[in-house]
This record gives structure tokens, C-alpha cells and sequence, in this order.
């Protein structure tokens, strides 16, 4: 059986608290009361397992200045605000600025008990959600291959975690090396079908006869594997270079998820490769399909827009070539870490991929820069740098967020090593530490 959900109740008026309180806890809610605004936002906070019942009209801090607090603090949290008989006013007022509902003296009990309930399924389903979003966010490991603190990357996540619980067909586009088939992999694992099938066929891989054979059938006694459509039945099928099909291969895929009807039993991830300038996934694949697959889209944003997550993404990948090779990685100096976040990246993470595996080898023998990496890596990364100049301070705050994490993650988060190694009194470390989002339980 579900935990009784909290109400807090706000009302200088004892009796009046003691009246609403009993009400309540007689159909089944755990009840709190406060005298004053002030007593209650010493409880009251985003993480609340509850509701709040709140008089408007109170000494010092009003109803009205509560409310605006709480919806500060949470604006998904379900305030009942009462009134006084006619006060119409100060009910709209309340209304505009967030109250779940109002209540006007003399209230009907039974009103405020169906409030209640109304409110509290709402909060409870609020509070529910963000346990999902944070066990899936922070439990799963294909999530947490999703690097980065950057605004692109946090929505991102945001978004895989809303279309993961979603059961429509996706659409996932953006440039080349971006991480695409990784987000598939992605929406599969946070969603219901993570435990069914996961199915994945390059339509650029196949002649049109093979990959009709292999999308659709029939399958020859011989053959060991089913269609994929029916392999991952229940599941989710991912077809990569979508764009490769065939008009004929288009219809025949869309007749397939039209049979399917809704929810689809076998959800059809796409991912579209297009590299030809000018060209989207809209002017290749027929309409009704495009429309069918782009209703849920996520549209991977390229590595050059990602800001000191290049910096981040560089000294993991570093780090990893280097345990795999047997030695030390590469120190970055400042002028490497503004050219890291410089470089156009046309390539985008597959390429950096390919940097850090080289900056390590070279690191061994003792030779090369980065920068002579970034220049003879493609003709088109000359000049290396972008056509977006930054501000000195970005580069500054992006290096110096690295080193400390660097300097941490060598020292297994060691305070006292840190400061020695980086010159820093213990105050000017944790000011760092703060604003770069740095934690040391995340280093021991």
C-alpha cells in the first residue's frame, strides 16, 4: 500500500489548524500544521512528500508571498490556497501565481477532502516521475557514456529519458560521429522494451534484395535468423542510414508500421547519416514515412557546440587509451586545451576519438603536440581555429576546470595533494570546486 502523503498545514489560527488537521488525518493523511510562513518553508522544499494547505490572509508573511516561495523552490508543488468569503482578488492573484486550487470560508469539508485527494495523486505521480528520471539517469551505463555538463548535452538526456518512456517511432539525426547509434542503444535501455529485443541493420550495408531479405523476409529452411522486423518484435529495431532505402523499401516499411497500430509492437528507431550538404532526411525518405518516424526526434548536437565538454571528453578518452597502452597520459598544456576547444571538429566525438588514442601514442614516444594532430588530422581542420572566437575567460575557466579534475582523479580525490600539487589554499580550492561542479565523493 502506498505511504499516506504529507499535508502541510499553514494558518495562524489554531483552531483553525486543529480543525482542518483532524478532517484530514481522519481520511487517512499524515498532517503537519505551522503557525507562520516562516515556520513552514523551514520544512517545505522541492523534495517535499507532500501537499500544502495554506490560509492567504497572516501576519508578517502572508499566503501570497508563501506561495511565490514554494513555486520558487518547486513550481510543481500542490498549494490550496483559502480565502476569505468573497475575496475574489486575492483567489485570482493566488491562481496566477501557481496555487494547485482555492478554498473559500466557509469551506464544505468534503470539498477539501476531494482537493486533497486530487492534489495529492498529482504530487505523488510528480514525485514518482523524478525517481524514475533519476534511478534511470544515474543507473543506467549507456546513460552515463553520455559525457558532459554542457546546456546541449543536459537537454540531451532530458530528452532521451522523455521519448525512452514514450512508445512512438524515433527519428535520431545530426552529423556524422555525433554518438547516434549510441542514443538508440539509449532510449532502449531507459525504456519498457529494455529488457526485449534490441536489433540494429545498416541499410547502407545491404544490396536492396538482401536488405529487403533481412528487413521483411521470407527467409530461406536454410537461414538461422529471423526477418529482423520479427526478430525484434516487442523490441526495438534500430536501422541506421535510414536515407539508403529504396522508394519500394520505404513503402513496404511503412505498411509494416501501419499494421502495427498503436502502441507499435515493434518500435522502429531511425537514424539518419546524411552528409550531403544542403540535404536533410525530409528530402529523402517519402513524406508519410518521415512524418511517421520524425513525430519523436532527437537531433544529436555536434561536438564544436559543446564547450568544455571537449575538454572532459578528451581526458577520458586519454586516460582510457592510456591504461589500455601501459602509460602515463598526456599532460594538456593551456594553449592545447584552447586549441582542443578551437578545432571545427567536423568529425565530431569519432574523431576525437582518434586524437586522444594518437595524443597517447605519441605521448609514449615522446614526441608530437596536439596541435600537429589537429592540423595534419584532415586538410579541413586548417586553420585550426573555428570561425567562433570565444571569450579568454571561457578558455581560462575551461582549462583550469580540467586540470583540478585531472589533478583530482590522479590523486583519488586527496585534498591535501591537490592543494600541494596545485599551489591552492584549502578556501580558494573549494570556491573552484563549486563553481566548476566538482565533488570529491566523486573521486575516492
Amino acid at each position: 500500500m502506498a505511504q499516506a502523503m504529507k499535508i502541510a498545514i499553514v494558518d495562524d489560527e489554531q483552531d483553525m489548524r486543529q480543525s482542518i488537521s483532524q478532517w484530514l488525518a481522519l481520511s487517512g493523511y499524515d498532517t503537519e500544521t505551522f503557525s507562520s510562513a516562516e515556520d513552514a518553508l523551514k520544512v517545505l522544499g522541492p523534495e517535499y512528500p507532500g501537499i500544502v494547505i495554506s490560509d492567504i490572509k497572516m501576519p508578517g508573511m502572508d499566503g501570497i508571498q508563501l506561495l511565490k516561495k514554494l513555486m520558487g523552490a518547486d513550481s510543481t508543488l500542490p498549494v490550496i490556497m483559502i480565502t476569505g468569503h468573497g475575496d475574489v482578488p486575492m483567489a485570482v492573484e493566488a491562481m496566477r501565481v501557481g496555487a494547485f486550487d482555492f478554498l473559500e470560508k466557509p469551506f464544505n469539508p468534503d470539498r477539501m477532502s476531494e482537493l486533497a485527494k486530487r492534489a495529492s495523486n498529482a504530487r505523488r505521480l510528480t514525485l514518482d516521475n523524478r525517481a524514475l528520471r533519476r534511478e534511470l539517469s544515474g543507473g543506467t551505463q549507456i546513460m552515463n557514456k553520455l559525457i558532459g555538463a554542457s546546456p546541449v548535452m543536459e537537454r540531451l538526456r532530458e530528452d532521451i529519458l522523455d521519448l525512452g518512456q514514450a512508445d512512438g517511432h524515433v527519428l535520431i539525426d545530426g552529423e556524422t560521429g555525433t554518438g547516434k547509434t549510441l542514443v538508440a542503444h539509449a532510449l532502449h535501455a531507459v525504456g519498457s522494451r529494455a529488457g526485449k529485443k534490441f536489433v540494429l541493420v545498416s541499410c547502407a550495408a545491404l544490396e536492396e534484395d538482401a536488405l529487403s531479405k533481412r528487413l521483411f523476409g521470407p527467409m530461406m529452411p536454410e537461414d538461422t535468423q529471423l526477418p529482423a522486423i520479427e526478430e525484434a518484435r516487442g523490441g526495438t529495431l534500430v536501422l541506421e542510414d535510414v536515407e539508403a532505402l529504396s522508394d519500394t523499401l520505404q513503402a513496404r516499411l511503412l505498411s509494416v508500421m501501419n499494421e502495427q497500430g498503436t502502441p507499435a509492437e515493434t518500435r522502429i528507431v531511425a537514424i539518419s547519416n546524411l552528409q550531403e550538404a544542403g540535404k536533410t532526411s525530409e528530402d529523402v525518405l517519402r513524406p508519410d514515412l518521415f512524418y511517421r518516424l520524425a513525430a519523436l526526434r532527437i537531433t544529436m548536437p555536434p561536438l564544436r557546440q559543446r564547450g568544455e565538454d571537449i575538454l572532459t571528453l578528451f581526458t577520458r578518452l586519454s586516460e582510457q587509451f592510456a591504461e589500455e597502452y601501459g602509460c602515463d597520459s598526456p599532460q594538456v598544456s593551456a594553449q592545447e586545451a584552447a586549441q582542443l576547444l578551437q578545432a571545427p571538429w567536423p568529425g565530431n566525438v569519432r574523431q576525437l576519438i582518434n586524437i586522444a588514442e594518437r595524443a597517447v601514442l605519441q605521448s609514449r614516444r615522446g614526441s608530437g603536440t596536439i596541435a600537429s594532430l589537429l592540423m595534419s588530422d584532415h586538410e579541413e581542420m586548417q586553420p585550426v581555429m573555428t570561425t567562433e572566437g570565444k571569450p579568454l575567460k571561457e578558455y581560462v575557466e575551461a582549462f583550469e576546470r580540467m586540470l583540478i579534475d585531472n589533478t583530482m582523479r590522479r590523486h583519488k580525490g586527496s585534498i591535501a595533494s591537490v592543494m600541494e600539487e596545485l599551489c591552492l589554499p584549502r578556501r580558494t580550492l573549494n570556491e573552484k570546486m563549486a563553481k566548476y561542479g566538482l565533488q570529491r565523493s566523486d573521486y575516492l
